[in-house]
C-alpha cells in the first residue's frame, strides 16, 4: 500500500515539474488529428501512386487554377481591408468606455459567430438580391430605377465575408486598444498637440499590433472560405476552395485537390514568414515588439 502511494507521489511530482506531461494528451490529439492527416494529404500530392509532380504541374500550367488563386487572394485582401475600416473604429469607440457598457455592445459584435454561416449567407441573399429589402428600398425612395446588382458578384461576396469576419477584426484590435494608456493621449493634447495629430502620433503606432495580428488573422481564414462565395459569387468569383471541392466531389482528383491544398498552404505560409521578417512577428501576434 505503501509502495502505490509513492508510486502515486512520484507520478504527481512528475506532472507538476514538467509540463510536458500536462499536454501531452494535446500534442497526442493534434499529432493523430492534424499532423497525420497534413502528412497524408502531402503524400497523395506527391504519390500516385509512383513519385510524381503532375498534380502541382497541372495546377501551375492551367490558367482556370492560377486565376482562381488570384481571385482568392484578391477576395481575402479586399475582406481584410474593409474589416478594418469598419472595425477599427468600432473597436476605439468600445476601448473608450467603460467595461460594463462595452461588454454589452460586444455582444452584438459576437453575434455573427453564433449564427450558423448558412443562415447568415441566405440571409444576406434575402437582403442583396434583386427583389431584396434593401433594392425595394431604395426604389420606394427614388433613389433608383430599376434593381441594382449587388448580388452573385464579388461586391456580394466581399459584403458577406466581411460580415462573417468583423468580429475576429474587432476583437484582435480592441484587446490592443484596452491596454493604452488614454492618460498619454491627455498628456500630449495639453502639450499643444491637436485630436487628430494625437490619434496619428501617439494612438495609431501603440494600436498597430492589434491591426497586424487582426489582418492577418481576417486574411488567411478568408483565404479557405467556401459557402460564402459559393452562393453570393458569380462565375468570376471561384476561389480556391471552390476548385478542390469540385476536385473531390465531381472529378474524384484527390492528388490534384491536395496538391492544390498544399500550394495554397505554401503561399500563406510564405506570406506569413515575409510579413513576420517585415515587420516583426511579435506584432503578427498582437504584441508590442
Amino acid at each position: 500500500m505503501d509502495a502505490e502511494k509513492l508510486q502515486r507521489h512520484n507520478i504527481l511530482e512528475k506532472l507538476s515539474t514538467n509540463p510536458l506531461y500536462l499536454i501531452l494528451p494535446l500534442i497526442l490529439y493534434m499529432s493523430f488529428f492534424y499532423v497525420y492527416p497534413l502528412v497524408r494529404m502531402l503524400a497523395m500530392s506527391f504519390f500516385s501512386p509512383q513519385f510524381t509532380l503532375r498534380h502541382y504541374r497541372e495546377f501551375i500550367e492551367t490558367g482556370v487554377y492560377l486565376q482562381s488563386l488570384y481571385i482568392t487572394l484578391k477576395i481575402s485582401t479586399l475582406v481584410t481591408i474593409l474589416c478594418l475600416l469598419i472595425g477599427y473604429p468600432l473597436a476605439y469607440y468600445l476601448s473608450g468606455l467603460p467595461s460594463h457598457k462595452a461588454n454589452v455592445l460586444l455582444t452584438f459584435v459576437l453575434v455573427p459567430l453564433w449564427t450558423s454561416i448558412l443562415v447568415r449567407t441566405y440571409a444576406w441573399i434575402m437582403i442583396l438580391g434583386r427583389n431584396g429589402i434593401l433594392n425595394q428600398t431604395l426604389m420606394k425612395l427614388g433613389l433608383i430605377d430599376e434593381p441594382i446588382k449587388i448580388i452573385y458578384n464579388t461586391l456580394g461576396v466581399c459584403i458577406g465575408m466581411t460580415h462573417v469576419m468583423m468580429p475576429f477584426m474587432v476583437l484582435s484590435l480592441y484587446s490592443v486598444m484596452t491596454g493604452i494608456d488614454r492618460d498619454l493621449l491627455k498628456a500630449a493634447q495639453n502639450l499643444g498637440a491637436r485630436p487628430l495629430e494625437t490619434f496619428r502620433r501617439i494612438f495609431l503606432p501603440l494600436s498597430m499590433p492589434g491591426i497586424f495580428a487582426g489582418s492577418v488573422l481576417v486574411f488567411i481564414i478568408s483565404v479557405g472560405f467556401f459557402v460564402t462565395p459559393a452562393l453570393l459569387g458569380g462565375r468570376k468569383d471561384v476561389m480556391i476552395s471552390m476548385i478542390i471541392e469540385q476536385a473531390v466531389s465531381v472529378f474524384l482528383k484527390w492528388g490534384f485537390a491536395c496538391a492544390s491544398a498544399f500550394i495554397l498552404l505554401f503561399l500563406i505560409l510564405g506570406i506569413f514568414l515575409i510579413s513576420g521578417k517585415m515587420i516583426g512577428f511579435e506584432k503578427l501576434w498582437g504584441r508590442r515588439a
